[in-house]
């Protein structure tokens, strides 16, 4: 399992970004998140008589599961989408990929995860091979609106992964992701209150995403994360996300139809390196 976690993280993650964009032109966007995340939460309620059975959790750590829930998945999501209303996905791209060098830069003082001169250099590495998948090109400044929702979304991003792996890391992850996809939920319909007038239509397109986004990316690919945060360290799951641009980008050539960038193959290339790099074990205190 530790093995082929981050790899399917990855696909599964990176498939997320063709689902996104076949279902979203048919709803608004923290509309389509508000539905998603209940529907995930009740199937995992399901589970809940065997996925809770042993654990025994109080109520300060259902509400460290809800607070990094909340900021991993609705608040994360929520402002990515809005922030593709006005940039594109490779500008998105780009500037996701100051999570994981930030998250490890922050794992130190947070966590007290160290990591090698070689991490780092893998670390810099991968953030170079995103800026070639994506096109430097593409961090346009003309729009300050979308690029502060890219950037909000990331933080968002970086401060739910600490979060977990400080306060959470025992918990199980069928039922930490229940707990936290409840939250997210009950976040993503106050979001949806705030800033859209909700609408969806219900193609076939709509409910192929939306179940691909269920049972793929919030049940799957978020039980594959919290695994990860369990037992690996944040800046190293944190690095799986350099990967997901590439996979996104041939998944969408694939898929879609879509052009491949001019720079993908030594972008993939040196984002593979540097994810190689950062696999190093890394030393751990506290």
């Amino acid at each position: 399992m530790a093995l082929l976690a981050p790899p399917l993280f990855i696909l599964i993650w990176s498939g997320a970004f063709v689902a996104v964009r076949a279902g979203l032109p048919d709803a608004t966007p923290l509309y389509f998140l508000a539905i998603r995340f209940t529907i995930a939460a009740g199937v995992l309620a399901c589970f809940a008589p065997w996925s809770f059975r042993g654990w025994r959790a109080g109520w300060r750590q259902c509400g460290h599961l809800a607070v990094s829930g909340s900021l991993l998945n609705a608040f994360y999501l929520g402002a990515a989408y809005l922030a593709m209303t006005d940039i594109r996905a490779a500008t998105m791209a780009l500037i996701g990929a100051f999570h994981p060098i930030a998250t490890a830069l922050l794992s130190g003082p947070v966590l007290g995860e160290r990591f090698r001169g070689r991490q780092w250099l893998g670390f810099v590495l991968g953030a170079v091979g995103v800026a070639l998948v994506a096109g430097v090109g593409a961090f346009g400044l003309g729009h300050p609106e979308g690029i502060a929702w890219a950037f909000a979304s990331i933080c968002c991003m970086i401060v739910g992964t600490l979060y977990h792996a400080r306060h959470c890391r025992d918990a199980p992850p069928v039922a930490a992701n229940t707990i936290q996809l409840a939250s997210a939920g009950v976040a993503a319909w106050i979001l949806t209150a705030l800033f859209e007038v909700p609408h969806i239509t219900w193609t076939p397109a709509t409910i192929a995403s939306l179940a691909y986004l269920i049972l793929g990316v919030s049940l799957g690919g978020m039980g594959l994360l919290l695994y990860m945060l369990r037992t690996g360290a944040a800046g190293e799951v944190a690095a799986n996300f350099y990967l997901t641009p590439g996979v996104a980008a041939l998944l969408g050539w694939v898929v879609l139809g879509e052009d491949l960038p001019g720079a993908m193959l030594p972008g993939f290339a040196l984002t593979m390196l540097g994810m190689f790099l950062v696999r190093e074990r890394s030393d751990r205190s506290g």
